[in-house]
């Protein structure tokens, strides 16, 4: 039977942290797809809007538990995700 937290009570299981490769291959299969659908038609990356995206998704998986907050300070992309082109 699953269990029914209280609003504010957090689960006792604890997600496993994720390392900055995983978090990175993540972006590159899932993220940087998207980005490149909506801003990068013209085949030029979008570095401005590669590095939101990532800082974002950086901020809401140490939110949640993903990543620590202090991987999350030390953590930038990588340049070869932020220069590398993305076929469509």
């Amino acid at each position: 039977m699953k269990k029914e937290f209280n609003k504010g009570e957090k689960s006792p299981i604890k997600p496993k942290k994720m390392t900055q490769q995983e978090f990175n291959n993540y972006f590159k299969m899932e993220i940087l797809p998207l980005i490149a659908k909506q801003y990068e038609q013209d085949g030029i990356p979008d570095r401005p809007a590669r590095r939101e995206e990532y800082n974002n998704l950086m901020d809401d998986y140490q939110k949640v538990g993903q990543i620590s907050e202090e991987d999350a300070n030390e953590w930038c992309i990588p340049d070869t995700l932020e220069t590398t082109l993305y076929w469509l």
